[in-house]
């Protein structure tokens, strides 16, 4: 099972529970309930009779509170687990505070014939992908970019080092240990933006 919160068109939130192995087929959607309130959406998820919720033997969820509470509620004897979609999209905005907080716009072509507000501006199509997927192009850009701003360096390599142990490690215990030495480093660069997310992970450390 997965739960999690949607904006539709009318930019209205809605809580939604999915069926993981449905994979989008009829019957993939549990329940889609308006708006985000615990309360709500527990009394609408209770509503499936207790013996089938008890079956659910995993359900993923972010990391905000309320989901955690509406988990733990509705399904007591599941295992709860923090999608890592969610710790990604955290590194991204750190991500993208570092980058931020480096802007400065110089009027002046690069050797590849970027200005560096434009540099920055194409940054995003590679700064939040895997670095094996990165093309010549974009090596060579990130080559520039990292050069002239190492801050958003340090930020990029501490965002592909948390993507790879949680695409690449299989081992919780071994997962743990890769985790704390990335909080060292962390707390060496200096990045508040950073520590917040270390700080999240660290909140939500059993459920990852």
């Amino acid at each position: 099972m997965s739960i999690d919160e949607i904006s539709l068109s009318n930019s209205k939130l809605y809580t939604i529970l999915t069926n993981k192995a449905g994979k989008g087929r009829k019957g993939t959607i549990v329940a889609m309930v308006a708006g985000t309130k615990t309360e709500t959406v527990i009394s609408v998820i209770e509503k499936i009779p207790l013996k089938q919720r008890k079956l659910v033997r995993e359900i993923t969820l972010d990391m905000a509170g309320n989901m955690g509470l509406i988990a733990k509620k509705c399904f007591p004897n599941t295992a709860r687990v923090t999608a890592r979609f969610h710790v990604q999209k955290l590194a991204a905005e750190a991500m993208e505070k570092a980058k931020k907080s480096n802007a400065r716009f110089e009027f002046k072509t690069l050797s590849n014939g970027d200005t560096l507000r434009q540099l920055l501006a194409r940054s995003r199509y590679f700064l939040y992908k895997n670095k094996s997927k990165w093309t010549q192009n974009q090596i060579k850009r990130a080559a520039l970019l990292f050069e002239l701003y190492p801050d958003i360096h340090k930020g990029n390599n501490l965002t592909q080092e948390l993507r790879g142990i949680f695409e690449n490690t299989i081992d919780k215990v071994i997962g743990f240990a890769k985790l704390a030495k990335w909080h060292e480093k962390v707390y060496q660069s200096g990045f508040k933006s950073f520590n917040t997310i270390s700080r999240t992970i660290t909140n939500h450390l059993k459920l990852l």
